[in-house]
């Protein structure tokens, strides 16, 4: 696929995202006028938390990276009977492992939470509510888990906007859910609970026309010896860590947080779903739409081609992470304030959230890299230097959780977590730049230095334009609302001219 097809498959990508992350937005907004900052809320966030760890590990951390080149490699070589069969055989070998997963975590949910919410054990009814709320979203992984089987398929075909816009299902259950069932319980949390299980029952149901479309539905076939399925497996057992470092380190977030004070995951949480939004937008669409790419190249071994696209997609991520990182850092509180400043979410969660999010964005580029420095292993079917690497930084990380928890607190993790993300994107841009399938740094630097200096110019412009934090806490809504608008269009503003006036074009994008 040219550079131009990336990115018109990158803005399909993104726009599908763009929509379920504002859906996102609304669903958080709601969770705070209804759910709070408090222990119950606190329980359903590692409730719905735990499930989507074990997605991003079976599905789209581990799943996908292994699953996409080995179906590009059928495609190029075998007939269509031959594909079809061959994806038979690896959703219904995913479906039996993680069903027999979902199996044991109901059956094992009251020892789920006390391993994930360590904090709780002395708290026996928040330990009890944990456990229930996991009996009802634990299923979510069966479901989400064979979505992701769809996404890979039709990501191999080309086809990236079904999959783009699916989550957009998960956010609107979940809001009707909240708004609609939630009161019918005594904790409003359960009705969140099981929004997120019709959710997945939902977003299964959407594939299930485009697969057929393409000819995908076969029937299921249980072949652990399959050479297909073994290949595949054997590619996605490293990658269980390779690509997902982050959301382990966020898992780990979560369980020292249940150590701290009552609202403490709830402040990560609304921290972490902001500094999701860039990432959603830029590198994992990137690195979803890269990752077909890298693997044909990779078998056509056109190293000088690989390394164009790792240029490319290096380019795009800091030519949109850096200044949305600056952002972030500058206008924690207006945005916080604006979004989630209402019914029972009170100003002292508004700014202990900030200061988490602060955290979270010091290290939005380095996960934005990850995203797109990954697919560069998984193309050339090398799980295992990810996974080393990425036990590297999840040692960092811990490290460093036990060292800052106690001086920083819920802080002290979110940094944690952003310092070992700059680690982990180091060794993986390092590594490959030996195999010389990277650009040298000199490159990055010189392709790169505007978009950093022109962060640097409308971080400064924002820090010098926004209202103090007491006008953020006490505004109404609507003004607000009207200020935050005009500081983004301002920050937009400022970074366009800076790096119109140093050099980048938008022509870059496409012939970078």
């Amino acid at each position: 696929m040219a550079k131009q097809g990336l990115l018109r498959s990158g803005i399909i990508v993104s726009a599908g995202t763009l929509v379920s992350r504002v859906l996102g937005f609304v669903r958080d907004m709601v969770f705070a006028s209804y759910l709070g900052a408090g222990g119950a809320t606190d329980a359903f966030y590692v409730a719905f938390k735990v499930p989507n760890f074990f997605r991003r590990l079976f599905a789209e951390g581990a799943f996908s990276q292994a699953f996409v080149p080995v179906l590009n490699e059928y495609k190029a070589l075998a007939n269509h009977a031959e594909v079809q069969r061959y994806v038979a055989k690896v959703t219904t070998m995913l479906a039996a492992v993680v069903g027999a997963v979902v199996l044991l975590g109901i059956v094992g949910a009251d020892y789920v939470a006390q391993v994930f919410a360590w904090g709780y054990r002395d708290e026996a009814d928040k330990l009890a509510i944990t456990a229930e709320l996991l009996r009802i979203t634990f299923p979510y992984l069966f479901f989400i888990s064979l979505v992701s089987v769809a996404a890979g398929i039709q990501n191999a075909y080309n086809q990236f906007a079904v999959p783009a816009l699916t989550p957009v299902l998960l956010n609107l259950s979940l809001i009707s859910a909240v708004v609609w069932l939630s009161p019918y319980f005594e904790v409003a949390a359960y009705g969140a609970a099981w929004g997120v299980l019709i959710a997945g029952v939902a977003q299964l149901l959407l594939q299930i026309p485009f697969l057929a479309r393409l000819g995908m539905l076969g029937k299921p076939e249980l072949a652990p010896k399959d050479e297909g399925v073994r290949k595949t497996l054997k590619l996605m057992g490293p990658a269980l860590f390779g690509a997902s470092v982050a959301q382990i380190n966020l898992l780990l977030d979560t369980l020292l947080a249940s150590l701290l004070a009552d609202g403490a995951v709830s402040w990560l949480y609304y921290a972490d779903r902001l500094s999701e939004l860039p990432l959603g937008l830029i590198g994992i669409a990137i690195g979803t739409v890269v990752l077909p790419t890298l693997s044909v190249l990779h078998a056509k071994a056109d190293k000088q081609a690989f390394q164009k696209t790792i240029n490319w997609a290096i380019f795009v991520v800091l030519l949109v992470g850096v200044p949305a990182a600056m952002a972030l850092i500058v206008l924690p509180v207006p945005l916080q304030a604006t979004l989630f400043l209402r019914g029972q979410m009170q100003a002292s969660d508004i700014l202990a959230s900030s200061d988490a999010l602060i955290a979270y964005a010091i290290g939005l580029p380095a996960f934005m890299l990850v995203k797109v420095l990954v697919p560069g292993w998984f193309a050339r079917q090398d799980t295992k230097t990810p996974v080393k690497i990425g036990l590297w930084a999840m040692a960092v990380s811990m490290g460093l959780n036990l060292i800052l928890i106690w001086p920083l607190g819920h802080v002290g993790l979110a940094l944690s977590t952003s310092l070992a993300a700059w680690f982990n994107a180091a060794c993986l841009y390092i590594g490959l730049r030996k195999l010389e399938v990277a650009p040298p740094m000199s490159q990055i630097i010189k392709q790169s230095w505007a978009a950093v200096v022109a962060g640097c110019v409308m971080g400064v412009v924002l820090l010098f334009g926004k209202p103090e934090t007491d006008w953020w806490l006490m505004a109404s809504e609507v003004d607000r609302i009207l200020w935050l608008a005009i500081m983004v269009v301002g920050g937009m503003v400022s970074f366009t001219i800076v790096a119109l006036a140093l050099g980048i074009r938008p022509r870059m994008l496409k012939s970078h």
